[in-house]
């Protein structure tokens, strides 16, 4: 009997391309964080940037609980898995890392094992478009904010608005330094690309943040040998009917602003905020903020001669009183006359978003099925 967590429309794309079911496995690994890198992380959040002591921990359990779940799947008889997800779960102090995914095989194998963070409906995009995946793979980065650049920080909120650059190069580094660890993993497995990127910010104790990216790495012979993989969050839909088109991506490309009302900004937005009307010191602060994300994504596009981005996210965060950042993100894309799919139509299954049927009121964030969240990535 086959116990999976793909859904109907994944088992039918799959099929498409010759793939069959196998079971849900998993793998973990539970770390102590240990009293001497305890102690560490505590010194480093006093200057801020990346805690390389957590940073490899955070790396060695994500890497340990995924290989963990490769074992279990090949001595099943798998030949891929699709769907892996890796999480991190807090138990009596100690970090469970948690890897989950859904074998699949084929009756005809052929090429090496591969995992893959896409769904099945992605996986059959993907492939139809020349993409064929290799590894699983992760770019992470544990930092802190840290006293000392908070203090600045504070200092340059009261004294005036704008960008608080000491926030800015912060964010931007931390960002574009997962970028690069995952780029590197891809290469070393082979890949010219890096599809279906997903990227998270996520709590590791106290002052403490992971910048976590993972993705699937993959190799289209259209592309070529490169020195740098290329990167895209495109869903496998529209990496599909980017390559119908006669384009391929080029990189992921974001931009990160820090800005701070001010002082006198913030309570001239404070008073204002009780009466009707817009608050014109706040809206003046966004909108300069988002155009100054955007143009740290153009100049970087322009740098890698990309013709376009695409899918281009905006997103607004309150980090502190009077505090807000603004990240936006989006895929560089090029013209390339080589890539082409192998169907004229996409599959209308392979579109689907396919729905929760259970939810859990009473415990809100607990009742997230496997493979809800791997459908919440599309």
């Amino acid at each position: 009997m086959i116990m999976t967590g793909l859904s109907g429309n994944e088992l039918y794309c799959l099929a498409q391309k010759g793939w069959l079911p196998g079971n849900i496995v998993v793998g973990n690994s539970v770390h102590s964080l240990g009293i001497v890198r305890s102690f560490t992380s505590g010194l480093k959040t006093l200057t801020g940037g990346e805690i390389t002591s957590v940073t490899e921990l955070i790396n060695d359990g994500r890497h340990a609980a995924i290989k963990r779940l490769e074992d279990e799947a090949l001595s099943e008889g798998a030949q891929g898995l699709t769907g892996v997800v890796s999480e991190l779960k807090s138990i009596s102090g100690m970090m469970e890392f948690l890897a989950i995914g859904s074998a699949i095989r084929t009756d005809t194998p052929s090429g090496d094992f591969f995992t893959t963070a896409c769904s099945g409906q992605e996986l059959y995009c993907q492939l139809d478009a020349g993409y064929h995946p290799r590894r699983f793979v992760i770019g992470n980065v544990a930092y802190a904010l840290g006293v000392g650049r908070g203090l600045t920080g504070s200092l340059r909120m009261i004294s005036r608005r704008g960008e608080v650059k000491e926030y800015s190069n912060l964010y931007n580094h931390t960002r574009h330094l997962a970028l690069e660890r995952l780029e590197a993993e891809a290469i070393g497995r082979g890949c010219n690309a890096v599809v279906d990127i997903n990227t998270r910010i996520l709590p590791f104790g106290t002052g403490v943040r992971e910048m976590l990216m993972v993705g699937t790495g993959s190799f289209n012979p259209a592309l070529g040998t490169l020195k740098k993989p290329v990167t895209s969050e495109l869903t496998g839909e529209e990496l599909w009917n980017l390559t119908r088109l006669g384009y391929a991506p080029l990189r992921l490309v974001f931009g990160t602003s820090v800005y701070s009302i001010g002082f006198a900004g913030g309570v001239s937005a404070f008073f204002q905020s009780f009466g009707r009307g817009e608050v014109d010191e706040v809206t003046r602060l966004i909108y300069d903020a988002r155009e100054n994300c955007l143009g740290h994504i153009r100049d970087e596009a322009n740098q890698i001669k990309a013709d376009g981005v695409i899918g281009i996210k905006v997103f607004v965060y309150e980090i502190g009183s009077g505090l807000v950042e603004i990240m936006a993100i989006g895929t560089a894309i090029q013209k390339n006359s080589k890539v082409s799919t192998e169907s004229e139509q996409i599959l209308p299954q392979s579109i689907i978003r396919d729905r929760d049927t259970f939810f859990d009121e009473t415990a809100p964030g607990q009742g997230t099925s496997f493979q809800s969240r791997q459908l919440a990535r599309g």
